[in-house]
């Protein structure tokens, strides 16, 4: 039997082009599309067989939209983004700050009656629907000129990084930069493939395991239409009881275990505060060295300001994003507590905070796996990553990290985003000397070498990017890459030299 999921993506992707002649973007298309969504399925789930009292009321109903046409069903719409926005819980989540972006009435009600009204959404497998959605949001993210590329981490990377983390049923996971919820997704199939899982542990997997954290609402709500559609969240999608703070206030309670009913996907600053504590965190935080505020001065001129984060739970003060984010999971892990977090290479060698930060985390936390990605795997382009494997460990005179084994998959390796893509398969050897049934079992190979605590604290600045593998390309030219690919490494390293030499410029304005 064949799988329906790419007849529907390209069924909904085609009305999609139509659309793009009005001026919709990819993301605004799949934002309208999870709006419509959630309405045609709270309908359904409130008639037979399902009789759900419904969470949305009734004037904003999904029939309310079939009842009307032309100019009246355009304003209608309008209205009922408005006003479901105000609602508490999943509703708040959804449509929170929802605007419609289809202008013509006409292509709104053949989108509501043609393609979405005809599919009965909650009769379809979880697999069907999430893989549909699935696809609409990763052809979103190949619309690089849009910039969705950011908010998505390759599928078959996050595969690889949860068969090495092997999440168990009851941890909870977190990831605090979590975009349209692709870790989320993966953690959580993961966990429902093991065999005899018992009815309280599936009933923990859909609510009470997974958490995510986003700083755009936008996203928030893509990923939180994502969850629901691959049957994660709270079974009653609508308001929900509150303990007064902000919706999705308290993930980090229900992490702990003491709140039982709380929502998969939040907007907030993660990096603002601790959030909770958690078993396992998976992230790839947002690309882009430094974080900063346009301000106006006093003569109304704009200027930049960096944003240095000061937390008292942190080793040093910085405005470099992910220098922070790697602090933060470090704080939001249990004792004992698993994190891979996708890291860009300034990470590994930069000096000041960056040093700092090494050095306690290499005392403070079991830093025992570094895999070296290749390029051309990331719809930013140029952009060189690793992915850090840490476990957070008690407080102890003696550092915790004994050897860091690194596995190069950079060195002689050229992926692009068409035609010659990562596959879960070229992770393969990886997850193998991973060795994720007992760590204490390496060996090593031509691609796979451990340096000790003493080694690496010896090197200056506790710089981490090693390497030593000969790159084929600098010894003979036969070997050199395809000028496409030589062509969008030049491009990100100008890329990254530019953003170098605008961080500089911005230092020396102070």
């Amino acid at each position: 039997m064949s799988n329906p999921a790419p007849q529907l993506v390209q069924k909904l992707w085609n009305y999609c082009n139509i659309l793009r002649d009005d001026g919709l973007s990819y993301g605004d298309y799949v934002e309208q599309l999870t709006f419509l969504l959630f309405l045609k399925m709270a309908d359904e789930q409130s008639r037979p067989p399902f009789n759900k009292p419904s969470a949305v009321p009734k004037e904003f109903t999904w029939p309310s939209l079939l009842a009307r046409d032309g100019d009246e069903l355009e304003t209608h719409y309008r209205h009922v983004l408005e006003s479901l926005g105000k609602q508490k819980g999943m509703l708040g989540v959804i449509f929170r700050k929802a605007q419609n972006k289809i202008q013509d009435p006409a292509k709104l009600r053949r989108l509501i009656v043609d393609l979405i009204d005809k599919e009965q959404w909650s009769s379809l497998s979880a697999d069907v629907k999430g893989d549909a959605y699935e696809g609409l949001l990763q052809k979103n993210a190949e619309d690089v000129k849009g910039g969705a590329g950011q908010y998505f981490t390759p599928r078959p990377l996050i595969a690889a990084m949860v068969d090495a983390v092997q999440p168990s049923p009851g941890n909870t996971i977190c990831d605090p930069a979590c975009g349209t919820g692709g870790f989320l997704l993966a953690a959580h199939d993961y966990i429902a493939r093991i065999p005899g899982l018992d009815k309280a542990q599936k009933k923990r997997l859909k609510n009470g395991t997974l958490f995510g954290i986003e700083l755009v609402d936008s996203v928030t709500r893509l990923c939180a239409m994502n969850l629901l559609l691959h049957g994660i969240g709270p079974e009653d999608v609508g308001p929900m009881p509150s303990s007064g703070g902000a919706v999705g206030e308290g993930a980090g309670d229900a992490a702990s275990g003491d709140a039982a009913y709380n929502l998969p996907v939040v907007t907030k600053d993660a990096l603002a505060g601790k959030h909770g504590e958690y078993d396992i965190v998976l992230a790839n935080p947002p690309f882009g060295k430094k974080s900063s505020v346009t301000i106006v001065n006093d003569a109304g001129e704009q200027a930049k300001e960096s944003l240095v984060i000061n937390r008292d739970d942190f080793w040093a003060s910085t405005s470099n994003k992910q220098l922070n984010f790697l602090q933060h999971i470090f704080t939001i892990l249990k004792q004992h507590g698993r994190a891979a977090v996708v890291l860009p290479d300034n990470v590994l060698f930069e000096g000041g905070a960056g040093e700092t930060i090494r050095r306690e985390l290499l005392k403070q936390a079991d830093v025992h796996t570094l895999l070296r990605l290749p390029t051309g795997i990331f719809y930013a382009q140029g952009v060189k990553a690793n992915v850090l494997f840490f476990d957070r460990k008690p407080a102890q005179e003696k550092p915790w990290t004994q050897k860091l084994w690194i596995y190069d998959l950079r060195t002689n390796k050229h992926f692009t985003l068409k035609e010659n893509t990562l596959k879960r398969s070229d992770l393969d050897d990886f997850v193998a000397c991973y060795n994720p049934k007992n760590r204490n079992v390496r060996k090593e190979s031509e691609r796979f070498k451990s340096f000790t605590y003493e080694v690496l604290t010896k090197r200056d600045k506790v710089n981490l990017d090693i390497f030593w593998l000969k790159d084929d390309a600098l010894e003979e030219s036969a070997n050199l890459p395809a000028p496409e690919i030589i062509a969008q490494e030049i491009a990100g390293d100008l890329e990254a030299a530019m953003e170098q030499f605008a961080t500089i410029a911005e230092d020396l304005k102070k």
